[in-house]
């Protein structure tokens, strides 16, 4: 996506104008602009200079992005100039400049006139001298707010009106109108007619056009305020960027500007400095605060060989380190620009706002002017019907349906951002919060994806210290994945030393075997074991109970005698229990994918307590589940690995475990920089909390438009004498955007980690009625080429939505979204040339 920064743009109906004049660009395929950022994100393969023609063709400003924001942001070189709130600053000064002129001009348009208030006396019975010296005063208050009639006429002449031209009408309108009584009134002074002069002193609106254009500005500049705390959290991570490093070069240290450190250049970090760029330890151990990229408060560890993030900081110890990433690849760039992007795009939700702003403002005029014409018609004065067609221009505010959706994702994406949740597009904020059905990878996501030891059961005359040395020395030479469990737990006992095995030997998918000293050592599973010692009926059931609980268990022997059981297995998360139990109190059906076989997924399934599981999952079939599942309802898909990339990018939401393969992260909508399933129901907290903020905003955008125009026009003065001042529209106009914002404000206080208001979402019940498994026990599969075979035959029959198979089992776990004849499966299967003994 080119990022491009749009100037002139004052309303939605400024951003719906630019949109569509970009988006019949040729080569254009989609533009999303964003009045709160003031920029716009075009996808396709136009050209810049189209891209900015077209821009400027419809009245507006552009300018490529990439060089001025992204540049500065990636490097860590964001200059104060390049954060700092520009607007508020201006507004404030045209403020004051304004009511330096306001006051005075006030003092005599309504002190003066409805109090009594003294004037001097060369002015005090010189009603021609008031109103020259109203008019000097409003003029002077135009000229120092001369944008909105800039703006205003220049869109109009463009044929898009915006809220400027709103507002330059109405002024411009008011300060008209004055003008030509100002003129009648020294006519019917000359000749002599005080009574018509009196009557000239109140056709005069001058402190209208005045108090509009100030009141407007004090609004804008509330409005702008308020933005600028919405981008709080970007310009947070942006300030996060170190400025410079300490690099070794020639055997020196020197420090440079962060831009000219490159891959592979070795940087030093000292105790309470950041670390500049991504990178790797080469020597030293230190505790490193990473909040500032995953929210997390608990300092990590940090060792040889262990990886560290730019902007994140050293607590303790010295580090050496060797940059891996530098630039726009760090880690806290693609934050930044993650967050930049999201706010880049469009919620769909704010397609309804845009097409409500594209007319909007033409008509709102037309309303003005019909509004003049009624009242003309209905007999009243000119004076009266300029005021309701003036308050209903000033009143309108488009502003505040196009702020209504974009300031609430800006927060609530900023919100994610500081909490490790990352939302990549405004799309995938809105729409997580809407989703059905949440599927979960299980190894890395439920589970931690390093297998660990969990039981220990030594023979009699054994110990556990015994059990473990001896399968140290045997799995220390083992390559097997398992084997490291086993490492891991002899060196935290510190049993790791003196334990040298000789002739060692390995036997693939068995075990291993080899001697410590005079003592013949073997490992492996039973059928190896059982056949060098003597297995007892209790270790057997032991081993059975380890097996349904979704462990591995791993036999050992000496000198033909057996010494015990490690049981081996890749352990669930901490938090992975509480996260799927929230999911569930949220209304949402919870699904865990495993490539392992029914027995062992039905084990975690007890411990994790999902709802249901999909057994036997090869890596390429992940994708046709998710596509299954679509058929009942919105889909998340939760995953960290490669084969996770196709599954994540076919659901309706992605959700990347952050330390999962980039690829995955790439593929993903959502990415959970803590790498902790709790992210996922604190993600859709997150999401439904800003569905609901923006619904808000785009209630009161609506209503306050639906009930101020009206009233602004004089609709309710025939019935109940009520009619409305265009000042006081003025000021309601410059309101409604402020609250809007402030409304939006309002997310940086969610807690997005507390279950305790989660509420249901209504679901389609689709499909489910008819949804049914079926286990068939099938003969003569020996491998996972069987497996393969048999689960391809039987998916490939129309009814079938998943089949489950385990060769070790002997069983296909089939599940049917339709009836189906046992007659179909069973031949399907031995056409295979394998028996069907039993369908259940």
């Amino acid at each position: 996506m080119e990022q491009y920064t749009v100037t002139g743009m004052n309303c939605a109906a400024c951003s719906a104008r630019v949109e569509k004049a970009v988006s019949k660009v040729p080569g254009v395929t989609s533009c999303s602009v964003s009045l709160l950022t003031n920029s716009m994100g075009v996808e396709g393969t136009a050209g810049q200079a189209d891209i900015v023609a077209a821009v400027e063709e419809a009245g507006y400003g552009a300018a490529p992005k990439a060089s001025e924001a992204k540049g500065k942001a990636a490097y860590g070189t964001a200059t104060d100039d390049f954060l700092k709130d520009k607007e508020t600053p201006l507004l404030k000064k045209r403020l004051i400049a304004s009511l330096c002129f306001l006051v005075p001009l006030m003092y005599v348009s309504m002190g003066h006139m409805m109090w009594g208030w003294p004037l001097p006396a060369f002015m005090a019975d010189n009603h021609v001298a008031m109103g020259l010296y109203q008019l000097i005063f409003t003029a002077a208050v135009m000229v120092i707010n001369q944008k909105f009639f800039i703006s205003g006429f220049k869109s109009l002449w463009h044929r898009s009106p915006n809220m400027d031209t709103l507002v330059a009408l109405g002024a411009g309108a008011s300060f008209v109108y004055s003008t030509y009584a100002l003129f009648a009134m020294t006519d019917a002074q000359m000749h002599g007619d005080m009574a018509k002069v009196m009557d000239y002193m109140h056709e005069f609106y001058f402190e209208s056009a005045a108090m509009i254009l100030t009141l407007i500005t004090v609004g804008k500049m509330l409005e702008a305020r308020s933005k600028g705390r919405t981008t709080d959290a970007l310009k947070s991570l942006m300030k996060l960027a170190p400025k410079t490093a300490t690099i070794i070069r020639d055997g020196m240290e020197a420090e440079v500007s962060i831009d000219q450190v490159r891959k592979g250049d070795v940087f030093v970090v000292r105790p309470g400095e950041n670390i500049p760029v991504d990178g790797i330890v080469l020597d030293g151990s230190s505790a490193v605060n990473e909040s500032a990229l995953t929210g997390e408060s608990i300092p990590v560890d940090k060792e040889v060989g262990d990886t560290v993030s730019a902007a994140t900081l050293n607590h303790s110890g010295f580090l050496r380190c060797e940059a891996t990433r530098v630039g726009e690849d760090t880690t806290l760039s693609q934050i930044i620009q993650m967050v930049s992007d999201a706010a880049a795009t469009k919620a769909p939700i704010a397609k309804v706002a845009d097409r409500v702003s594209g007319v909007f403002v033409p008509a709102v005029i037309g309303i003005a002017a019909g509004t003049i014409l009624v009242w003309l018609v209905a007999g009243q004065s000119i004076g009266f019907a300029l005021a309701r067609g003036i308050s209903v221009l000033v009143i309108s505010c488009p502003c505040a349906l196009g702020l209504a959706t974009p300031v609430a994702i800006m927060v609530g994406n900023g919100m994610g951002a500081k909490n490790g949740i990352m939302f990549k597009t405004a799309v995938s904020l809105e729409e997580a919060g809407k989703m059905q059905i949440v599927a979960l990878d299980k190894t890395g996501t439920i589970t931690s994806g390093e297998p660990k030891v969990t039981d220990m059961i030594p023979a009699s005359g054994i110990t556990e210290d015994e059990l473990l040395r001896m399968a140290y020395g045997l799995e220390s030479k083992s390559e097997h994945p398992l084997a490291h469990a086993i490492l891991a737990l002899a060196r935290e006992k510190g049993l790791s030393d003196g334990h040298e095995v000789a002739e060692f030997h390995a036997v693939p998918g068995n075990g291993l075997t080899g001697r410590m000293g005079e003592d013949v050592l073997a490992g492996g599973n039973l059928k190896f074991i059982g056949d060098k010692a003597s297995v007892t009926e209790e270790m057997r059931q032991n081993a059975e109970r380890l097996s349904e609980d979704g462990k591995t268990p791993l036999f050992f022997s000496r000198n033909g005698e057996l010494a015990g059981i490690i049981a081996v297995a890749d352990v669930i998360k901490e938090d992975s229990p509480q996260a799927i139990k929230d999911l569930q109190n949220m209304g949402i059906h919870v699904v865990m994918l495993t490539g392992d076989n029914e027995r062992t997924a039905k084990a975690i399934r007890r411990q994790a307590g999902v709802d249901e599981v999909i057994a036997g999952v090869l890596p390429d079939g992940k994708e046709s589940v998710i596509r299954s599942l679509k058929r009942k309802g919105k889909v998340a898909m939760v995953g960290d690995g490669i084969n996770d990339a196709p599954a994540l990018t076919r659901a309706d939401i992605g959700i990347a475990i952050g330390a999962g393969t980039d690829i995955a992260i790439d593929a993903a909508d959502v990415v959970l920089m803590k790498s902790r399933l709790s992210d996922v129901p604190a993600a859709i907290r997150l999401s439904r909390a800003t569905l609901r903020n923006i619904h808000e905003n785009l209630f009161w955008a609506f209503f306050y438009n639906v009930i101020g125009i009206p009233l602004a026009a004089g609709v309710w003065y025939p019935l109940l004498g009520w009619k409305l001042n265009p000042m006081f529209g003025a000021a309601a106009m410059s309101l409604s955007s402020f609250c809007v914002v402030t409304n939006a404000l309002r997310l940086n206080w969610f807690k997005m980690r507390d279950a305790s208001k989660d509420k249901k979402i209504k679901t389609k019940k689709k499909e489910e009625e008819t949804t049914m498994e079926k286990t068939m026990k099938i003969e003569g599969m020996m491998c996972g080429h069987c497996e393969a075979r048999v689960k391809k035959c039987l998916e490939a029959l129309e009814q079938v939505e998943e089949a489950a198979v385990s060769h070790e089992e002997g069983t296909a776990v089939v599940r049917l979204n339709g009836e189906l004849a046992d007659d179909v499966l069973k031949k399907a299967v031995e056409d295979q040339d394998y028996k069907v003994l039993d369908i259940q």
